[in-house]
C-alpha cells in the first residue's frame, strides 16, 4: 500500500507532478522511499516490478535506456514506450507510486549518440509523453529533459533533480572499442550548467538526489562515463562542494551492473557517492571484477534496482541504502548519515 502523499497541486492521478508548481510535495509518513533503476528492454520480460512495488516506494526514477528505441523515427520510439506504459506491472506501479525520469542513449534514440542526433526534438516529445507530462509544462520548450521535483518529510526538504547527459553532449572519440578523453566539451551545455548551479547554490533542501544515465565517479572502465570528460566530472564535484548543498547523493545507470562508488571532494564534510543501478531486464553477468578504485561495494551483475529510504534522527538525516534484485534478494545495504 502507497504511503499518502499529500499534493499541494491538483493532480490527475498517476500523472506527476507539473515543474510549473512552485510548491512542495509535503509527505505523511514517516519516511520517504526512492527506487530507481534503468536499462528496460521492453520486448524483454518485465520480471521485476512486482519486486520494486513490494518496497512500497513513494518514488519511482527511470535512469535512462528506458526502452532501446535507438531510431530516428518518432513512432517507432512512441510504439515502445507504449509497449512498457501497457505492461501490468508497471501500471500497477503507476497506481502506487510517482514516477519521474530522465533518459540515456537508447531511450533518447542513438547508441552512445550526443547533440548530433538529428530526431532529438520528436525524440524528447516522445520521451514527455510517457511521463504523461502537460503540454504547457516548461520542458515542451526546453532544450533537453532536465528537470527538478521538490518534497518535504515533516521538516525535512527533499530535491530531486535529474540531468539530461546526452541532448548538449559532446562527442567522444573510441578507438578498439575504448572510450577516449574529450578535454574540452562539455556533457550538460552552458544553459543546463546554469540551471544546476542555481539548483544547488539557492536550495535550502536538506538532501539531494542528482541522477542522469550515466556513472559520474568510475574511471578506469572503457565505456561511457562523465571521466571521458575529465574537466566536466571536476566542475560537477566542484560546483557540488561550492555550492554547500547539503546531503548530494548521485545516481546513474546504463552499466548493466550495480555498484556504490565514493569520493573524497576538497572542502566537503561528507563524501560524494554514486549509486549505479541498471540492469531491470538484462545484466552484465560477465563482469567479473572490473576495476574501479572508488568502489564501496560488491560488483553486482545480476538484475537490480536502487532503494533510498530517507527519515530523520534528531539533528540527523538518515538514508537507507540498498541494492536490491528479483526475490527480495538485498545484494547491498547501509545506512548513510547527513
Amino acid at each position: 500500500m502507497k504511503k499518502m502523499l499529500v499534493l499541494t497541486i491538483v493532480l490527475i492521478s498517476g500523472c506527476q507532478p507539473s515543474e510549473q508548481s512552485p510548491t512542495e510535495t509535503p509527505i505523511t509518513s514517516e519516511v520517504f522511499t526512492i527506487a530507481f533503476g534503468s536499462c528496460n528492454k521492453e520486448y524483454l520480460p518485465q520480471v521485476m516490478w512486482q519486486d520494486i512495488i513490494h518496497q512500497d516506494p513513494d518514488l519511482w526514477i527511470w535512469l535512462g535506456d528506458n526502452i532501446y528505441g535507438d531510431s530516428e523515427v518518432i513512432d517507432s520510439l512512441k510504439a515502445k514506450y507504449q509497449k512498457v506504459k501497457s505492461e501490468p506491472g508497471y501500471q500497477q506501479l503507476k497506481s502506487v507510486a510517482d514516477i519521474i525520469g530522465t533518459w540515456d542513449d537508447h531511450d533518447y534514440g542513438k547508441n552512445d549518440g550526443g547533440y548530433e542526433f538529428t530526431a532529438k526534438e520528436g525524440s524528447q516529445q516522445a520521451f514527455l509523453d510517457f511521463f504523461d507530462v502537460p503540454q504547457d509544462d516548461p520542458r515542451r520548450t526546453r532544450e533537453g529533459v532536465y528537470s527538478k521535483y521538490d518534497y518535504t518529510l515533516g521538516y525535512l526538504k527533499i530535491k530531486v533533480l535529474l540531468l539530461d547527459s546526452r541532448y548538449h553532449r559532446d562527442t567522444v572519440d573510441r578507438i578498439d572499442g575504448v572510450y577516449q578523453t574529450n578535454e574540452t566539451g562539455t556533457v550538460l551545455g552552458e544553459a543546463q550548467w546554469s540551471w544546476l548551479e542555481k539548483e544547488l547554490t539557492q536550495s535550502e533542501a536538506d538532501v539531494h538526489i542528482i541522477g542522469n544515465g550515466i556513472q559520474y565517479l568510475a574511471q578506469e572502465h572503457r565505456f561511457e562515463k562523465w571521466a571521458n570528460f575529465p574537466n566536466e566530472r571536476k566542475k560537477l564535484l566542484d560546483l557540488i562542494a561550492k555550492s554547500k548543498a547539503k546531503g548530494v547523493v548521485l545516481i546513474s545507470g546504463d552499466r548493466h551492473i550495480a555498484e556504490v562508488s565514493e569520493v573524497h571532494v576538497e572542502g566537503m564534510e561528507y563524501p560524494v557517492r554514486d549509486i549505479t543501478a541498471s540492469g531491470l531486464t538484462h545484466s552484465y553477468e560477465q563482469a567479473g571484477d572490473e576495476p574501479n578504485r572508488h568502489r564501496i561495494s560488491p560488483l553486482i551483475g545480476m538484475k537490480n534496482f536502487g532503494l533510498i529510504t530517507i527519515s530523520a534522527s534528531e539533528a540527523q538525516v538518515l538514508l537507507d541504502v540498498k541494492l536490491k534484485g528479483l526475490n527480495d534478494t538485498t545484494f547491498y545495504s547501509s545506512q548513510w548519515k547527513y
